[in-house]
Formats: structure tokens, sequence, C-alpha cells
């Protein structure tokens, strides 16, 4: 059985939700260097302007820039991001066909203090795994970091790169209805919750049924 190995990240793009989905068994890599703008800290949704970026502020060790663990990174609590990411997101998705039927699923993350940012992101993907009714072990995490070219891909998907927010691949993706559609067109890989949101039950569908190529 090939494992598919994925960084936890603030909810995951479609892009990483069809990996998850397609994946025999999946291995979260919890021992690498925290790297900023990645997906990581940031997810996209399609807000009324378009494109909109939330970014979750984390504290940095600046005598140990750069190379600070990513289980070790905390969240910066000095202001209140979480109640402008919620508001964001309600903003964004009030009027999608099943925003009011998830939104309790996902609102405690937004009340409930995170000291580190891999313990929310962990909360993120269980919460948004559940409601995609996805069955994913989160028990199965690295004990040390490989590098690229140090794993066996005859055991391992390494899908790692998906954590990337910049310089990413173009997905074709096929296309659902998004709730500012008729002002912008579609947006692909955005956060996966814009995907739950506008399609519901019908996401895992979705996402089993794309095709995922990057290099």
């Amino acid at each position: 059985m090939k494992k598919t190995l994925v960084h936890p990240t603030y909810f995951g793009s479609i892009a990483q939700f069809v990996a998850l989905s397609q994946a025999e068994k999946v291995c979260f890599e919890v021992n690498d260097n925290y790297q900023k703008q990645t997906y990581r800290s940031r997810q996209y949704i399609y807000g009324a302007n378009g494109r909109l970026l939330l970014n979750i502020p984390v504290k940095h060790n600046k005598s140990n820039a750069g190379k600070q663990k990513y289980k070790d990174i905390k969240i910066e609590d000095s202001f209140k991001w979480q109640l402008n990411h919620w508001r964001s997101l309600e903003t964004a998705y009030r009027t999608s066909p099943f925003f009011e039927y998830y939104e309790d699923e996902f609102i405690y993350l937004y009340e409930k203090p995170f000291d580190f940012l891999l313990d929310f992101n962990f909360e993120c993907l269980k919460a948004l795994s559940e409601c995609l009714q996805l069955d994913l072990d989160f028990s199965q995490q690295t004990t040390s970091y490989q590098l690229p070219e140090e794993i066996d891909h005859t055991k391992i998907l390494d899908v790692r790169t998906l954590v990337n927010a910049k310089k990413e691949p173009k997905f074709n993706f096929s296309t659902y209805e998004q709730v500012f559609n008729d002002k912008y067109g579609f947006l692909s890989n955005l956060s996966a919750l814009d995907l739950l949101f506008n399609e519901g039950p019908n996401a895992l569908t979705y996402l089993e049924s794309q095709l995922l190529e990057f290099s």
C-alpha cells in the first residue's frame, strides 16, 4: 500500500484534498522547518472582490530565523485574527448553499485559543475531513524529516510541494458553482472550504474525480 506524504495546513487547498481523498494511506509531515508564505499559515477564499488571503500571524524567534521547526511555531495572539477570519468567511459564504449547514462545525476553531500553529491546523483538517466524510488517520505522522531525494518513491507519494502557495502549478480542475461566479468567473484551487460551502455532500465525489497533475 503506497503512502501519501503531505503537510498539515490551514484547512488545505483543493489540490491537497484531491490528494488526500485519493490516497491509500496518509502520513503527515511534522518534522520540517517552517516556511513563510505557504498554506501552513494561509488559505485563499472567494471574497466579494475576488481571491482573498486569510493569513495566520505567527511568532518568530529572531535568534533562530529560518530554522524553526513547524511543530514549534506559535500563533501570534496579540490581535483578533480569529474574529477577522471568521467574519471574512461569513461575508464570503453566508449566501452559499451549504454555509449554514456546516458553520457550527467550524466556528469553535475561531473561538478557542490555540498556542501552536500545527495543533490548530490539525484541528482544521479534522473538522473539514469530518464534514467531507473523509476518513483520515491523523496518528500517522513522520518521526524524522527526509529530503525528497531520500524518499523511496515506490512506497511513498510525496505531495509535500502542495503546501507551497507561491509558484504553484496550474491545476485543471473541473468548475463548480461559486458565490461570486458572475463577477470574476471560476477561481480554481481555493481553500477546500470553498468547495464544501458550495457543493456540500457532493464535495467528496468532486475531489475523488479530479486528476492531480503537478511536478
